[in-house]
């Protein structure tokens, strides 16, 4: 049987701030420690609704305080990991955008533009084909291998790396053309 409206709040009461603390400290920062807490009391919320709870009908309380916490600190490190990867690829083609204007009086400017760099290349992957974009954001921001790829798509591991060479290119003959980086 699904909890009742007052369950949920008891339980709500009772795990938020411990989970919205426990997340807080991995990420470092509240909105998306926020978030995360959310995401995780609605993802037991929502498997309670479809029936996956306990084989007993009725979640033990450590179980349920277990399940939580562990969920909730997967995902906290899945944001880091995720703001990691985001964070190198943006800063790998800013850097190689600036090797190549680190001889002329536009280095100056670079600098001070590298936000605007960051944003070309934000805009460059969100112009690409739905295929290429979606699989340089699994590999490169969302950090999944061709093997965990192919098994979410259905697609050959094979074909996912000629996709990701054939997307790659494409992205820095792009960049290329916006004058982000300036080989190819």
């Amino acid at each position: 049987m699904p909890m009742t409206r007052e369950e949920c709040i008891d339980i709500y009461k009772r795990y938020s701030r411990k989970l919205f603390n426990v997340s807080l400290r991995i990420v470092g920062d509240s909105g998306e420690a926020e978030e995360i807490m959310q995401d995780t009391v609605l993802k037991f919320f929502r498997q309670e609704m479809e029936g996956r709870q306990e084989k007993e009908g009725v979640w033990q309380e450590g179980k349920m305080a277990a399940w939580l916490f562990r969920t909730c600190v997967r995902a906290s490190i899945d944001a880091v990991r995720r703001r990691k990867r985001e964070r190198l690829f943006f800063e790998e083609y800013e850097a190689a955008g600036k090797e190549e204007h680190s001889e002329s009086v536009e280095d100056d400017q670079a600098g001070a533009n590298s936000g605007m760099g960051i944003q070309k290349i934000k805009d460059a992957i969100r112009e690409l084909p739905d295929s290429y974009r979606i699989i340089l954001t699994l590999v490169l921001i969302e950090g999944l291998d061709y093997e965990e790829i192919s098994g979410l798509t259905g697609t050959s591991a094979g074909a996912l790396r000629t996709q990701f060479s054939r997307a790659r290119k494409v992205l820095a003959a792009r960049l290329k053309e916006m004058n982000v980086i300036e080989y190819v």
